[in-house]
């Protein structure tokens, strides 16, 4: 058994992404917006599914990350470290 978390059905671009940060206007949205746009800018194998009300980028079918927006924060969460030798650096934006 894998130990990923997979959705089979994430898509390159999902449109219901798109309308969940349209519907989150603000700042919490927009902060949330510009870490799901770097998730979905780490490769060509980069997809896309809801899940649990929230954005998921995954690589393939793998989820690797998420974000959620609330009423006074924002999440920006990842499943697995993927390997990253420097999680402490990643976690700070030094992409």
């Amino acid at each position: 058994m894998s130990s990923l978390f997979r959705f089979p059905a994430a898509v390159r671009r999902d449109p219901a992404i798109d309308a969940w940060f349209r519907s989150r206007a603000g700042e919490l949205g927009a902060l949330a917006r510009t870490w799901f746009e770097r998730m979905r800018e780490c490769g060509g194998d980069v997809r896309e599914v809801m899940h649990d009300g929230c954005p998921t980028a995954c690589v393939e079918d793998a989820a690797f990350g998420y974000v959620g927006v609330y009423r006074a924060h924002v999440d920006v969460a990842f499943f697995r470290w993927c390997g990253s030798e420097r999680p402490q650096r990643f976690a700070r934006g030094h992409w």
